[in-house]
């Protein structure tokens, strides 16, 4: 029997992990909490008009990289979903690893988590 997937959204360049605001207000369309909670830093700007700012986008900072309307946002937008900076992926991993994202000058990994001490 295959063992069932879990999907996790991970960033694949030199970056920072973050959503365009095109799949933030999709994540808001789809009621996901914590886009809903974030402050929409583009509603200052007429509709269409964000500015070159990097800072002004980078939306989804506080979505779990593991939530389902997270993946299906990436999956349904594909490019249009990478916010500044970022190439968002959908990587898929057996759903009984613990796992956690590690990351180089931006490009993301999932890992297997393990113990350690120090």
């Amino acid at each position: 029997m295959e063992q069932p997937l879990k999907k996790i959204v991970i960033n694949t360049c030199h970056g920072v992990f973050g959503l365009s605001h095109k799949a933030f207000l999709r994540l808001r369309e789809l009621g996901q909490k914590d886009a809903l909670q974030e402050h929409d830093t583009a509603s200052y700007w007429p509709s269409g008009s964000l500015p070159d700012e990097p800072s002004l986008n980078r939306f989804g900072m506080s979505v779990p990289r593991d939530d389902q309307k997270l993946v299906a946002v990436i999956e349904e937008l594909g490019a249009g979903a990478n916010g500044h900076c970022a190439c968002l992926k959908v990587v898929s991993i057996p759903s009984d690893v613990k796992w956690e994202i590690q990351a180089r000058h931006g490009i993301e990994l999932v890992s297997e988590a393990h113990r350690t001490w120090n």
